[in-house]
């Protein structure tokens, strides 16, 4: 029977009461339910409790930057984890489960398989979606209060936001320009580069409308290239926002591509490669 241990996000963009209570009775309709956690309110469980637990799924309805702390919490612990969108653009739930929600995919967990996944590694740092680099992740904080609903303080951070995008951008080696903001994400044998050059009022708007609204890529002005990995030039450290939560990168860092180890469990059809333990 499988054991299963619950982490929710009530504070998360999708995860209500009626959708944290429909997934804890589709959990136990397969199997026992050993504990729950309310994260961050409650601290994530160690390894150690869940292994005494018995514990041997760990299902996570939040977004992504609750999904990249379980993640990395449990990066050595030999459990698998159930990852079910909670938040507001669901990528790492997307590319293992497509669009279903999260109740059809516990419904769905006899067809799923354990995957590895690639991963953004810089200094301690590590992402499962993205890293974003440069000025414009100043829109964040924006982004956070707009959605909660503080719309004077979100007005504050916009205005912030819109001087420090103004001002002088990125150095990426092998990006032309100085671009305001870099998203960088994982394929499978290369790290994806999307560069956004805002120098204009309109494209720093639409940059901003693109952040607060939805994401940011389908701003006009982006440039993309594939690298094996990504150095940021410069003596200063660079601000940086990895799979959404902030981070302040060393100047000089270096970007690389790793792997998880098989960890996530995916129901959608195979477009992630599955890759064999080594022997």
């Amino acid at each position: 029977m499988t054991r299963f241990w619950l982490i929710a996000n009530a504070r998360s963009g999708s995860v209500s009461d009626t959708t944290r209570e429909g997934v804890v009775a589709a959990l136990e309709s397969r199997g026992a339910l050993a504990g729950r956690t309310d994260f961050p309110t409650e601290p994530l469980p160690e390894p150690r409790d869940l292994t005494a637990a018995g514990v041997d799924t760990v299902a996570v309805l939040a977004g992504d930057g609750t999904i990249n702390a379980a993640a990395r919490r449990y990066a050595d612990w030999p459990g698998a984890l159930l990852i079910l969108p909670g938040g507001t653009m669901n990528l790492l739930a997307r590319a293992l489960h497509g669009d279903a929600a999260p109740v059809a995919i516990v419904e769905q967990l006899d067809q799923a398989r354990v995957v590895d996944l690639p991963v953004i590694a810089a200094a301690e740092h590590r992402a499962f979606v993205g890293v974003i680099l440069g000025p414009a992740t100043a829109w964040n904080r924006a982004r956070e209060r707009w959605r909660a609903g503080r719309w004077r303080g979100a007005l504050r951070a916009v205005r912030a936001a819109w001087h420090r995008s103004r001002g002088r951008g990125i150095a990426i080696e092998g990006v032309a320009g100085r671009p305001q903001a870099v998203f960088v994400s994982a394929g499978d044998d290369a790290l994806r580069i999307a560069a956004v050059d805002a120098s204009d009022g309109r494209m720093l708007a639409e940059l901003g409308w693109e952040w607060l609204t939805g994401d940011w890529i389908a701003a006009g002005a982006v440039t993309s290239l594939h690298r094996p990995t990504v150095r940021v030039h410069g003596r200063r450290p660079v601000a940086a926002l990895f799979d959404g939560e902030p981070a302040l990168l060393p100047a000089g860092s270096v970007l690389r591509l790793e792997r998880s180890r098989p960890m996530f469990l995916q129901t959608r059809p195979i477009l992630l490669q599955t890759r064999k333990p080594a022997a």
